[in-house]
């Protein structure tokens, strides 16, 4: 009932009628992936303890496929496309309809281990397909259940060599979810940033640095004037773009004019248009290195992803199941607040993914480590271990399933769906 105190009224939630009913499915869902935490708590506390790079993760691959080959009705493909640690795992209803995929990533980072947390992502995405398969066959549902083991996230590409290996496109995949971790606040419309990455290598004359300098051409003095130029470009450069870059070859020796230097070096910007504008101006610094010092420039493209196109249908899908599952934190139902609050500066090849097909990828907070580092910290990777990180990941599996089921079960949902898509990335 309402409170009166002094000359105002204080009316409850439930007494204003805004409470919702839980979405249809959620507590079939909720209650499926509470009967299997026990049995996927030790795939993903596997992945986690045995860290392991881009393109070699083998334990994780063992360990995921073995895992998925023993629940029933789902057809398994270890070493997928060409790729020893990818793998595709299908759940068909054996009836027309939509195809919904989850991707799994397992690569891990050199030295800090799951320090972006993909064991939570590999665990989300198995518990958010195992349920919508569930729901699938309960109701009788027709479509497709696809789960994509997807290698070296970490700068390798796999989804990248998955798309054109044509993995995707001969499922007949109608959509892909995904989560990731971070401390920031849940959301359910990430953007992330486009980026390209290269090698720089200038090659130049030794000669001795003290008797004859003159004879020399000075590969690191060309590498040092690219870099300065790089930050005084930084002053002009846009919100949102980034160049960052490290030198891997310095030269021999302080008493020889070093012949050879290199660097990795990175361009990331809101998307993928602006990184090819930024790209010129970051190309004209090292050219201007070469020809302050007469070095021979060497570039050698590395990487390349896409910025990610958030769905905002599929987010309302996501951030309603999500809402009712008590999360800390609700995710807000402004599109234009929650795209601000799930913007990023991180990249990520699910981007490729998002201008392929329609794509969520879900943002959820986890508990910081004792120092209260984000990703990419060795702090965050002993967070990534933790039971509470896995059962919030489980929330987000919930809730990806419920966004899949809602797309199986609701007429025209998934026409919405790419109609916004390709509104997106027409605008993109």
């Amino acid at each position: 009932m309402d409170n009166q105190i002094g000359d105002f009224v204080f009316v409850t939630y439930e007494d204003a009628g805004l409470t919702q009913s839980k979405p249809g499915y959620l507590d079939e869902i909720s209650d499926f992936i509470d009967s299997i935490a026990d049995d996927l708590w030790p795939v993903n506390k596997k992945i986690h303890d045995n860290p392991e790079l881009g393109y070699e993760e083998y334990i994780a691959h063992e360990t995921l496929t073995k895992f998925m080959a023993s629940r029933p009705g789902w057809r398994v493909t270890p070493s997928a496309y060409g790729l020893a640690t990818a793998w595709v795992a299908v759940f068909d209803s054996g009836k027309k309809g939509p195809v919904v995929s989850f991707n799994v990533e397992m690569d891990a980072l050199d030295g800090i281990g799951h320090a972006c947390g993909h064991n939570l992502i590999a665990a989300a995405s198995v518990a958010g397909g195992l349920a919508t398969a569930e729901i699938m066959k309960e109701h009788s549902l027709r479509g497709k259940v696809v789960m994509f083991g997807t290698p070296a996230e970490e700068g390798g590409g796999g989804k990248i060599k998955l798309l054109k290996a044509g993995a995707y496109r001969d499922h007949n995949v109608d959509i892909n979810l995904i989560s990731h971790p971070g401390i920031t606040k849940d959301t359910a419309l990430m953007r992330t940033s486009a980026y390209t990455a290269f090698k720089v290598e200038y090659f130049g004359r030794e000669a001795h640095a003290a008797a004859s300098p003159w004879l020399g051409i000075n590969a690191l003095d060309a590498l040092v004037t690219a870099y300065n130029s790089i930050s005084v470009l930084r002053q002009q450069t846009m919100p949102g773009d980034v160049i960052q870059g490290n030198i891997t070859d310095g030269g021999v020796r302080p008493n020889v004019i070093h012949a050879y230097t290199a660097g990795n070096f990175v361009t990331r910007a809101n998307t993928q248009g602006r990184v090819k504008e930024l790209k010129k101006k970051v190309d004209a610094c090292f050219e201007a290195g070469a020809t302050a010092t007469g070095a021979t420039l060497k570039m050698t493209p590395v990487q390349s992803y896409a910025d990610h196109v958030p769905n905002r249908v599929l987010g309302a899908s996501y951030r309603k199941y999500f809402n009712a599952l008590s999360p800390p934190q609700l995710i807000p139902g402004n599109d234009d607040l929650g795209e601000i609050e799930g913007r990023t500066m991180a990249s990520t090849d699910q981007g490729d993914i998002s201008y392929a097909m329609p794509s969520l990828s879900a943002g959820f907070a986890i508990q910081p480590g004792p120092g209260g580092n984000g990703p990419h910290s060795p702090d965050f990777a002993k967070a990534a271990g933790t039971r509470d990180a896995f059962e919030r990941c489980l929330r987000v599996g919930k809730a990806l399933a419920g966004t899949a089921v809602d797309v199986l079960t609701q007429d025209g949902l998934l026409a919405e769906v790419k109609k916004e898509w390709r509104r997106e990335i027409k605008g993109n």
